[in-house]
């Protein structure tokens, strides 16, 4: 009953209409001031801002058209060798010599170039099909040395010719050197197996080592010249090296892509 007067008291009684009502407190306003502020800040840094990014790949320092294995076509023993690693050799030179049962066979350049590996000794007793040497084609020692990147088969379309790549070179300090640079010349339009790298590289570890995470795209890198440096290339210190860097030497190159403005992350 008591509650029942209490109710019909405040149906009688008139609304406090000409009272004010505090929706919310100044620091509310505030906060809410500020956020929107930072959104429209990072909206305007979204769509007119832009981001730099890297992509980072194993490599190696050799020339445009690679290497190839020499390999014994008989079985027999190696009677001589006629050629030194390090040779420049013409087509058809004389590499070394395998006796058979029946006659000796030797063993012959099939392209001009460099000896870079020469696996077999005199004495060795070798199966038909063994890896005897590896050759670099070149015909010139003093050829200029490209860069040979493998980044990962998903990576290669967003690789452009022209990128700008610097490349930390395994034989060289770089906090004392530097890093060597370059550009972009070719990408491989279709990603490489490990054999296909073993064959053009003529190594087999290094096939197996650039494949590692799967088929990859083979980028070449143009090393930029200068005259200025004892190696010929061009560095990011004054003068880098004040040594030669030679072909076979394994590099990581990081190829800077071109800047993307946030908003293409999440734009389809």
């Amino acid at each position: 009953m008591q509650f029942r007067q209490k109710a019909l008291s405040k149906l009688q009684s008139p609304e406090e209409l000409d009272m004010p009502v505090r929706f919310a407190r100044p620091q509310g306003w505030l906060v809410l001031t500020v956020t929107a502020f930072v959104m429209a800040v990072a909206c305007f840094w979204a769509v007119t801002g832009s981001v730099l990014s890297k992509l980072n790949a194993p490599g190696i320092l050799t020339h445009a058209e690679g290497s190839y294995v020499l390999q014994s076509p008989v079985a027999g023993q190696i009677t001589a060798v006629f050629a030194n690693e390090g040779d420049m050799l013409p087509v058809g030179a004389p590499l070394l010599s395998v006796r058979t049962g029946q006659a000796a066979e030797t063993v012959r350049t099939v392209a001009a170039g460099r000896l870079t590996t020469l696996s077999a000794k005199v004495g060795a007793v070798v199966a038909t099909g063994a890896d005897l040497a590896t050759v670099e084609r070149i015909d010139h020692a003093d050829d200029p040395l490209v860069a040979l990147l493998y980044v990962p088969s998903g990576s290669g379309s967003t690789v452009p010719v022209g990128t700008p790549v610097e490349l930390t070179v395994s034989s060289v300090p770089a906090q004392q050197f530097g890093v060597l640079r370059g550009h972009v010349r070719a990408v491989g339009r279709v990603p490489q197996t490990r054999q296909q790298i073993t064959g053009f590289l003529g190594d087999s570890q290094l096939g197996e080592q650039f494949s590692a995470q799967g088929q990859a795209v083979a980028v070449v890198v143009q090393l930029d010249r200068s005259a200025g440096t004892k190696s010929g290339y061009t560095w990011s210190s004054a003068n880098g090296p004040p040594y030669p860097i030679g072909s076979t030497t394994l590099v990581s190159g990081a190829i800077h892509l071109a800047a993307q403005h946030p908003i293409d992350w999440v734009l389809p």
